[in-house]
């Protein structure tokens, strides 16, 4: 059985190291085989923990002959992303220039997935800055999908996914701004959730260091898992939302709500791929035989979701990353921020301040709309995939991307909870939803992915398919 552990999701692998039917060091070791027989091909682990996380094991083996109390992941093997601060080791955020910044402390994501037990096996790839659609940059290099190494393995946590759909990690951490946890999740056949904006602290000592947190990071940026399943989701979901007093945003919601309608809206746009429709139809279908009233409903202003996140982001990001895109050296990054900024212009105060009001309005709208319906599915993206390389061709081609991947870069404006669930294999590619509620209601997502997933058993871990 040991060798085979990397198959079993996290909620199962916990399990079986409480009752001691299987110790730390077995689930972190079949793991760590597994990354180092796949991982070369795929290059999405870019630092190998394997030396400290078998001590971790064994110290956690220790405590729990002891008869200490447990965490709900002790000993279960998970992956940090390079963005994200660890202690004791690089936040590179895949820059040349950031190699040796150091993490003096945990972010706090991170130190709850630690604190409740979780060993950490390695620290997964990201585009430079995070700033890309596929993962790629020049100090690391390329990660590929697992799947098909000629189509994305999504950005920017697309480290994350390639390395959890092969059985590298029970969970991935994760973090969204654009779609960077449920578009690799799209990719790679996983779960993925992007939590209400306050749900999960975050801090960034690295960061801090030379400037405060940025008001995009602050309406927009969450970090959150990908998982293989639903019930991984929702448990990561229950430690990672700890409280961290360095995190001014962070809020003491509850993690379960009233009931409420059980209404279900289905998003469907007429020029989306048929098989995309046939999707979201299909876990509408699943939610109706679960109970739920299904209609066919267009939400508020769905079309100034995108240009309202370039608005908010470009007048940050104007100051921040254009001075740096041409000077990391890593030139895929700055063609698509080039072609990126081409299309979404630089912003001014104007803008932004016009772009926050249209936002209140926007939110009060989705208010009203999400007084009707308990949750909303909608496409993952409006094409079947995208290729590698795909947001380094220019402004013209970024216009073609953008427009298909509206249903993943709009919906941070919301600051909503969004549950990406996969939906089955179709022409040998995963095919997926996204699941979207209300304010701190990541509970009416995870119950309407439960149901989709009773119907479209999870699909990873997974062999590479070349």
């Amino acid at each position: 059985m040991a060798g085979d552990l990397w198959r079993l999701d996290a909620t199962e692998l916990a399990g079986l190291i409480r009752q001691r039917d299987i110790s730390a060091r077995e689930a972190v070791q079949a793991h760590l085989d597994r990354m180092h027989k796949v991982n070369p091909a795929l290059n999405a682990v870019v630092r190998d923990l394997s030396e400290q996380a078998l001590a971790e094991a064994d110290a956690a083996d220790a405590r729990l002959r002891g008869g200490a109390a447990v965490g709900p992941l002790h000993g279960v093997p998970i992956t940090t992303k390079i963005n994200t601060d660890q202690e004791g080791l690089p936040t590179d955020n895949g820059v040349l220039m950031a190699k040796d910044l150091i993490a003096n402390e945990d972010n706090p994501v991170i130190g709850t997935l630690r604190k409740a037990g979780a060993i950490v096996i390695g620290r997964t790839n990201a585009p430079a800055f995070s700033m890309r659609l596929t993962t790629d940059n020049a100090l690391h290099g390329l990660t590929l999908n697992p799947w098909n190494k000629d189509v994305t393995c999504g950005g920017s946590s697309g480290g994350a996914g390639s390395s959890l759909a092969v059985g590298i990690g029970a969970i991935a951490q994760g973090n969204d701004i654009g779609g960077s946890v449920r578009w690799p999740a799209y990719c790679n056949g996983l779960v993925g959730l992007r939590p209400t904006i306050g749900r999960i602290a975050a801090f960034n000592e690295t960061g801090a260091r030379t400037a405060d947190r940025g008001f995009a990071g602050q309406l927009m940026a969450v970090n959150g898992p990908l998982t293989r399943s639903v019930r991984d989701a929702e448990l990561a979901l229950s430690i990672m939302a700890a409280s961290d007093a360095r995190d001014p945003l962070w809020t003491d919601a509850p993690l379960k709500g009233p009931a409420g309608t059980k209404r279900a809206a289905l998003v469907i746009e007429d020029d989306l791929p048929d098989v995309t429709k046939a999707a979201v139809r299909c876990a509408g279908g699943y939610l109706e035989e679960a109970g739920y009233t299904v209609d066919e409903a267009t939400p508020p202003s769905m079309e100034r979701l995108v240009p309202l996140w370039g608005d908010i982001a470009m007048c940050e990001f104007g100051f921040t990353l254009s001075p740096l895109a041409s000077k990391i050296g890593d030139d895929g990054m700055a063609a698509a921020f080039g072609a990126f900024t081409e299309l979404m212009g630089h912003n001014d105060a104007q803008r932004f301040l016009a772009a926050m009001r249209e936002r209140d309005t926007i939110l009060r709208k989705w208010s009203e709309f999400l007084s009707t319906y308990d949750v909303v599915i909608l496409p993952a993206l409006g094409a079947r995939s995208l290729a590698v390389g795909c947001d380094v061709q220019g402004a013209d081609a970024m216009k073609d991307v953008m427009h298909k991947f509206r249903f993943q870069l709009g919906l941070p404006v919301l600051g909503l909870p969004v549950l990406a669930v996969p939906m089955g294999v179709s022409d040998g590619l995963p095919m997926g939803v996204q699941i979207l509620s209300a304010k701190f209601r990541e509970d009416r997502c995870i119950a309407a992915g439960r149901i989709i997933e009773m119907n479209e058993p999870p699909i990873a871990p997974i062999d590479p398919v070349f």
